[in-house]
């Protein structure tokens, strides 16, 4: 793997935290969208369904008061949390110890966590460092969540799936799987080639890497994820669940979209779904941006329709 000058060069605090100001406008996220609210009646016990939830949708309130806007989730309905804050050991500022106790407590626990390793390269140290906290937070799955734009070559993307092998095969001595969560321009042509399917599902170690299959980037890429799902079983144990609102002409550049809560746009979640056991996935992960009131009705959606 290639070198690296320190740990900050590649484990970017947050980087799944600060990838969305990159690709998404801030201007959903306003005040008011972000205020605590109450938690929805449910029909049944929401956690009973296990939802889970990538964290990156509330990071405004994690950086604000943390404990709070994790009582809040607790409130709400699920049971299981993705990470998008780590940094020198910590998630949110706190040890793993200290974190998953807080999250314990509150009837809930962190199966996933995104966790950026950057193009060019980590060391075998870091990439052991890395592994053993997240392995202290007691997580299965650590997500390589984004690229960067100028990383976006053929070349490069043959050596991060080679690095990522090799963390794949570190995190697997630590009971972690390794994984990657795709956005719409993997599967940009390029002269024939896509990397998401001739590179990315191609190169990786099934054994070591799975996918975690973002449904709304894919669909803003013309891809149809029950296709690519048949097409590869048992490759994708994460499913990322947001909505659209309108159908586009297929594009492979993140910009600010038509994001929707779970089940209040046009994707049909109920057809995926049943080839998830095709698929072999593990956990369903809500993910938006980014408000409670959007987290809300991702939930209730889910829970009184998509999985009741």
């Amino acid at each position: 793997m290639g070198k690296l000058q320190s740990r900050r060069d590649f484990l970017k605090v947050a980087a799944a935290g600060s990838l969305g100001a990159v690709l998404v406008s801030q201007t959903a996220c306003n005040s008011a969208a972000n205020k605590v609210v109450a938690p929805v009646p449910p029909v049944a016990d929401p956690k009973s369904f296990g939802v889970c939830l990538q964290m990156y949708t509330v990071r405004d309130a994690m950086e604000k008061d943390a404990v709070l806007a994790l009582t809040q989730i607790s409130k709400i309905g699920y049971k299981y949390l993705e990470l998008a804050n780590y940094e020198d050991g910590k998630f949110y500022g706190f040890t793993p110890k200290e974190f998953k106790k807080i999250v314990n407590d509150l009837g809930m626990e962190i199966p996933s966590s995104h966790t950026q390793v950057e193009a060019k390269g980590i060391t075998l140290e870091n990439a052991q460092k890395m592994a053993d906290d997240h392995a202290e937070l007691g997580v299965e799955y650590c997500v390589q969540p984004w690229i960067n734009a100028e990383d976006r070559t053929l070349d490069k993307y043959r050596k991060m799936v080679a690095d990522w092998n090799q963390v794949g095969e570190i995190m697997k001595g630590n009971g972690i799987k390794f994984g990657y969560h795709n956005h719409n321009f993997e599967f940009k042509n390029h002269d024939g080639i896509v990397p998401y399917y001739d590179i990315f599902l191609k190169e990786m170690d099934p054994e070591l890497i799975t996918m975690e299959l973002d449904f709304f980037w894919a669909v803003k890429a013309g891809q149809d994820p029950v296709e690519i799902i048949n097409k590869y079983p048992g490759r994708f144990e994460l499913f990322h669940m947001k909505d659209q609102y309108t159908t586009e002409e297929p594009f492979f550049e993140p910009a600010s979209v038509d994001m929707a809560p779970v089940g209040a746009g046009n994707i049909d979640f109920k057809r995926i779904l049943d080839v998830k056991d095709v698929a072999g996935m593990k956990y369903l992960i809500v993910e938006q941006d980014c408000s409670f009131t959007d987290i809300k009705t991702s939930i209730y959606n889910l829970t009184t329709n998509i999985l009741a």
